[in-house]
C-alpha cells in the first residue's frame, strides 16, 4: 500500500510524464497474460514508448493536474494502462492496435492527443495514419514525380532518335 506522500510523488511524476508525451493510449490488459505483456512492452520499449500501470484514481488527477479536462478514467472498465509516447504522436497507438488484433484481452479505450481527449475511435484512426518516415517518403515521391516524368519523356526523345537513326542505317546497308 502506498503512502499518501508516495502517492502525492507519484501523480506528480506521471504528470510531468503525460505533458511531456506526444500522445497517450489508455489500454485494458485485464486477462493479459504475463507473456503477453511482456511482448508488448518490449515491442512499445522499442519504439520509445512508456508502458505505465497505475491505479485510475492517480490517472485521473495526473491528467487534471496536466490540463486534460473530461477524462474519467477510474469509470472505465477493466484494468487500465498507459503508453505514453515521446517520439512519435502514432506508434503507441499503431502498436497497441497491432497487438490487440492478435490478443483479444487487450483493448484500447480512448487516448490523448496533445490536449485533446480521444475516445477508442479516434485512437483507432489515429493507429491508421502513416508514420513520420512513411509520409517523409511518400512527400519526397510525390515532388520528385514532375522531375523523373520530365527525364522519361526526354528519354523517350532521344530513343525514338535514336530507333529512326537505326532504321534508316538498316535500309542503307
Amino acid at each position: 500500500m502506498l503512502t499518501r506522500n508516495q502517492k502525492h510523488e507519484l501523480v506528480k511524476e506521471l504528470t510531468e510524464k503525460i505533458k511531456a508525451a506526444k500522445s497517450v493510449v489508455f489500454v485494458d490488459f485485464k486477462g493479459l497474460k504475463v507473456k503477453d505483456a511482456t511482448i508488448l512492452k518490449k515491442s512499445l520499449r522499442a519504439a520509445e514508448v512508456e508502458y505505465v500501470v497505475v491505479r485510475k484514481t492517480l490517472i485521473d488527477i495526473a491528467l487534471k493536474n496536466a490540463g486534460i479536462e473530461g477524462a474519467n478514467i477510474a469509470k472505465m472498465e477493466g484494468q487500465v494502462a498507459l503508453a505514453l509516447s515521446n517520439s512519435d504522436e502514432v506508434s503507441g497507438a499503431k502498436i497497441i492496435d497491432a497487438f490487440a488484433k492478435t490478443n483479444d484481452k487487450a483493448k484500447m479505450l480512448g487516448g490523448v492527443l496533445g490536449l485533446q481527449l480521444m475516445d477508442a475511435a479516434q485512437v483507432k484512426a489515429l493507429a491508421k495514419i502513416p508514420s513520420k518516415e512513411q509520409l517523409l517518403g511518400q512527400l519526397v515521391g510525390t515532388l520528385n514525380a514532375p522531375i523523373s516524368g520530365f527525364v522519361n519523356v526526354l528519354a523517350g526523345n532521344l530513343r525514338g532518335l535514336v530507333q529512326v537513326l537505326n532504321a534508316i542505317s538498316e535500309q542503307k546497308a
